[in-house]
C-alpha cells in the first residue's frame, strides 16, 4: 500500500453457499482508495458492488457468505484477520457506512438524537450530555431544519431526505477516515438527491474524508468521483481516473452503459436509448471466457476460450477486454 493509499483491496474473492451450489459474488477484485479522494464503484444490480463494500466492514452474513481469499488493508492493517472486538472499534469510528435505505438502518423505536448520541458515545469518551450536544451540532452540520426538534423525533416522523441526513450525521460523528456510501440517493427524488450529493461533497472537502461511492448512475459518477471502477458479474472490468473513463471508455460494457444514457442534446425531441442486449450470466455458472461475451458486439472466438485478465491499456487505465487496444486505437 502506497503512502497516499488509505485502503487497498487485493484479489478479494467472496462466495455464497446456495441450494444450487456455490455462487462467486466477488471474484479477484483489487481496488485502492487514496486519502481525501472519492472512488466510484459502478455497475448493474448484482455485479458485486455492495458485497465488496460489506466485505470491507466484515458485515456479510457468514454463512452463507465466505471470504475465500484476498487482503483488505486499511491504514496499514489487514482487516480480514482482525479480532471482532477490533473491527467493532473500526466500524463507525474509522470507517462509516451510509446505506441505501435509512429506514432499514435506523432503529424505529429510538429517537434520532438517541441513535446519534449512542454512536458518539460508542467511539469516544463523551458523556451523555456531550454526546447529545454533539448530535445537535451534527444535524446542524448536515443541514437538518430545526435540528433541536428533530433530535426528539423518530425515524418514521422524518422525510426520506431527512432520514438520509441523519445517516450522514451518524457516519461523520467520529470524523472517520473513510465513508462508504452505498447507493445513498436511490430512494430519493431528484431535488433531494442533488442536496445529499452536495452535502457529501462538502463534508469530504471540509473533513478530508475519503469516500467509496457505490452507484449504478454514471451521471453521479461524473459529478462526484476522482477515480472509478466498473464492475460486471463479480469482476472489475475497467478502472481509471473518472475523466479518462468519460473521454475514452475501453471496455464494451462501459461503452454500453455510456450509450444507454440520455443525451444532453436531446431536449425537445424523442430519442431512443440504446440498451445492452442479453442478460448478466448467472454467477453460479460462470462462462469460461469473458463474462460479457454473450452481450458484446465486438466478441470474437478468442473471447470465449479463457478468462480475460484486467490489463493496463493506457497509463493508469485498465480494461478486462482482449480487444481494448483496438478500441483505444479506434481500429475495432
Amino acid at each position: 500500500m502506497t503512502d497516499s493509499s488509505l485502503l487497498s483491496i487485493a484479489d478479494l474473492r467472496v462466495t455464497f453457499s446456495t441450494d444450487e451450489g456455490r455462487l462467486t459474488a466477488v471474484d479477484g477484485v483489487s481496488l485502492r482508495v487514496e486519502r481525501g479522494k472519492v472512488l466510484g464503484i459502478v455497475g448493474e444490480s448484482g455485479c458485486g458492488k455492495s458485497v465488496t463494500a460489506h466485505s470491507i466492514l466484515r458485515i456479510l452474513p457468514t454463512p452463507p457468505a465466505k471470504v475465500e481469499s484476498g487482503r483488505i488493508e486499511f491504514e496499514g492493517r489487514d482487516l480480514l484477520p482482525l479480532p471482532e472486538k477490533e473491527m467493532q472499534s473500526i466500524r463507525g469510528g474509522r470507517i462509516a457506512m451510509i446505506f441505501q435505505e435509512p429506514m432499514t438502518s435506523l432503529n424505529p423505536v429510538f429517537t434520532v438524537g438517541y441513535q446519534i448520541a449512542e454512536q458518539v458515545m460508542a467511539h469516544t469518551d463523551a458523556s451523555k450530555a456531550e454526546a447529545w450536544k454533539r448530535a445537535e451540532e451534527l444535524l446542524t452540520l448536515v443541514g437538518m431544519p430545526e435540528p433541536a426538534k428533530r433530535l426528539k423525533e423518530y425515524p418514521h416522523q422524518l422525510s426520506g431526505g431527512m432520514r438520509q441526513r441523519v445517516m450522514i450525521a451518524m457516519a461523520i460523528s467520529c470524523e472517520p477516515a473513510l465513508i462508504i456510501a452505498d447507493e445513498p440517493t436511490t430512494a430519493l427524488d431528484v431535488t433531494i438527491q442533488a442536496q445529499i450529493l452536495e452535502l457529501l461533497n462538502r463534508i469530504r472537502r471540509e473533513l478530508g474524508t475519503s469516500v467509496i461511492l457505490i452507484t449504478h448512475d454514471l451521471g453521479i459518477v461524473a459529478e462526484m468521483t476522482d477515480h472509478v471502477a466498473v464492475m460486471y458479474a463479480g469482476q472489475v472490468v475497467e478502472e481509471c481516473d473518472t475523466a479518462a473513463l468519460y473521454a475514452k471508455p475501453l471496455h464494451p460494457y462501459t461503452m454500453g452503459l455510456m450509450a444507454s444514457l440520455p443525451s444532453t442534446h436531446a431536449a425537445g425531441r424523442k430519442e431512443r436509448l440504446t440498451a445492452i442486449p442479453g442478460m448478466v450470466p448467472r454467477l453460479i455458472n460462470i462462462p469460461a471466457g469473458c463474462r460479457f461475451a454473450d452481450r458484446c458486439r465486438y466478441v470474437i472466438d478468442d473471447c470465449r476460450k479463457a478468462p480475460v485478465p484486467l490489463a493496463e491499456i493506457d497509463a493508469g487505465h485498465s480494461s478486462r477486454c482482449i480487444r481494448a487496444g483496438e478500441i483505444a486505437r479506434g481500429t475495432v
